[in-house]
């Protein structure tokens, strides 16, 4: 952001010596200043530290937050649409393009709201579930492949019986041709994704990027390195998983047992 690289030169200091007092990478600290990168809370306030500006930047990071998020999303929705590959690993919830309308039902209303946001959760949830079409339109449906992590599978609705819908949707949709899932298991320990879910996109033109997303908040990625180590992630995971089959297995073993 400008007002960054104001405060830097107001103060007298180059990059390099921003980086030295703050221990963040010289790259990272000139991306902030071009508006490449967003950066976190905490890198706002260890700035408001070094330039004696309070609570200033933390503030100005909050309203750009929410920003940012809104265009990444909307980004990511143009580039999911337009995508012949997509590879989704997903740590603690069924993916919204394999959910049935119960389980996003569910999931959306698990966070507060008001009563007077009901309305645009309903706008929500169908724009969740029209998204699913892309899976079977007629000409360009891309190919998904997700890992779901076996945690996903510890958090069932809370009605038994949507619940066993939700695993026979999942079977259903992994009988398309264009749709491969794998379960990663607990036993396969930790992996450079715990923490996060993450979103491959290979574009038409043979490009690709990535979607990062937690909680509250999502990353997209285009810079061609960075997208190159969340694809060796994400093959990480892949390699980790049950095979496909092994996968189906497991979903319907669950649901003999539910």
């Amino acid at each position: 952001m400008e007002e960054l690289r104001q405060l830097r030169e107001e103060s007298g200091m180059s990059l390099g010596d921003l980086s030295e007092v703050t221990r963040y990478d010289r790259s990272y600290l000139s991306k902030l200043e071009r508006g490449e990168r967003l950066g976190d809370l905490e890198t706002a306030k260890r700035l408001d530290e070094v330039y004696g500006t309070r609570r200033s930047l933390q503030n100005l990071w909050l309203l750009a937050k929410d920003d940012a998020y809104l265009g990444r999303y909307q980004r990511y929705m143009a580039l999911e649409n337009a995508a012949r590959v997509l590879q989704v690993y997903v740590p603690q919830t069924i993916p919204g393009l394999l959910q049935t309308e119960e389980y996003a039902r569910e999931q959306l209303w698990s966070m507060p709201y008001r009563a007077d946001e009901e309305d645009a959760f309903e706008e929500q949830l169908v724009l969740r579930l029209d998204r699913q079409r892309i899976l079977r339109r007629e000409e360009s449906a891309p190919h998904l492949r997700v890992v779901l992590d076996e945690a996903a599978f510890s958090r069932p609705l809370k009605d038994r019986e949507a619940w066993k819908r939700q695993l026979q949707r999942l079977l259903d949709d992994a009988e398309l041709p264009n749709v491969t899932l794998q379960v990663l298991p607990y036993a396969t320990g930790l992996h450079g994704l715990v923490g996060g879910s993450l979103t491959i996109l290979w574009l038409p033109d043979g490009t690709c990027a990535a979607y990062s997303e937690g909680s509250s908040s999502g990353e997209m990625i285009e810079e061609p390195e960075e997208v190159e180590q969340y694809r060796l992630a994400y093959d990480e995971v892949s390699a980790l998983a049950l095979s496909p089959r092994d996968s189906l297995e497991f979903i319907r073993n669950l649901m003999k047992d539910g």
